[in-house]
C-alpha cells in the first residue's frame, strides 16, 4: 500500500520544511549533482512532482524555459509558489500522483525522493505515465535515498532495478553513493538506438 496522505500531513503540520531541505549541505550537494547529471544545458519544459519546499525547483528554473512543479500538500505548494514568485516561467500546483498526472509532454521529468512512497502498482502506473509524457529527446532523472526507512517501501538500489526494466528507456548516467542513487535516462529511438552522449552531441566523438 502506498504511503497515505496523512503521513505527509503530519510531517508538514509540525514544520514548513520537515526534511530541512533548505538547510542541509547533504541536500544542496545532492541537488547540485542532480543538475550536473543532466545531459543537456537547457530544457524546454520540465516536470517536478513532489517538489516539497521548492529547493530543487529553484535550481531547475535556471535551466528550463518552463517548469511545472507539484506536491500533494497544500502548505508545500504555497511555500514553493512563494519562493519561485520571481520566476514567472515556474508553475506550482497541488496534485496527487499518479492519478493526477498532468497533461502534455515534457523534455525533462525529475523524480526526486518520490518513488519509494508508492507500492508496486502505483510505481508502475507513475513510470508508465512518465515514459508516455517524455518527449523523444527528453531526460528522466531518478534520485532516491538508499538507506532503509520505515515509511519507505524501497531504497534507491531497489528502484534502480525497477527502472532498469522499464521499456523504452536508456540509462545515460549512474551515480551511486552509500546515501543515494542518482540516475538519468533518455528515450530509446524507434529502432532501439540509444540517445547520443554529451560528447557526441557536441561533435567530440
Amino acid at each position: 500500500m502506498s504511503t497515505p496522505s496523512s503521513y505527509f500531513d503530519a510531517m508538514y503540520q509540525h514544520s514548513s520544511d520537515p526534511w530541512r531541505l533548505t538547510e542541509r549541505w547533504y541536500e544542496r550537494r545532492k541537488y547540485d549533482l542532480t543538475l550536473a547529471a543532466l545531459p543537456r544545458p537547457r530544457y524546454r519544459r520540465a516536470f517536478e512532482p513532489a517538489c516539497s519546499v521548492g529547493e530543487l525547483t529553484l535550481r531547475l528554473a535556471e535551466r528550463c524555459d518552463a517548469v511545472l512543479a507539484c506536491d500533494r500538500i497544500a502548505s508545500a505548494v504555497a511555500t514553493t509558489a512563494r519562493r519561485t514568485a520571481a520566476h514567472p516561467h515556474v508553475t506550482v500546483e497541488r496534485r496527487a500522483l499518479p492519478a493526477e498526472w498532468p497533461g502534455g509532454t515534457f523534455d525533462l521529468i525529475v523524480l526526486s525522493e518520490l518513488l519509494y512512497y508508492f507500492d508496486t502498482a502505483d510505481v508502475d502506473a507513475l513510470l508508465d505515465r512518465a515514459v508516455g509524457a517524455l518527449e523523444s529527446d527528453g531526460t528522466l532523472v531518478a534520485v532516491h535515498w538508499n538507506h532503509p526507512v520505515k515509511e519507505h517501501l524501497a531504497t534507491g538500489t531497489d528502484l534502480a532495478r525497477v527502472l532498469a526494466r522499464v521499456p523504452g528507456l536508456a540509462l545515460l548516467a549512474d551515480h551511486r553513493e552509500e546515501d543515494f542513487v542518482l540516475q538519468t535516462y533518455g528515450r530509446l529511438g524507434p529502432d532501439g538506438s540509444r540517445p547520443p552522449s554529451v560528447a557526441a552531441r557536441e561533435g567530440l566523438v
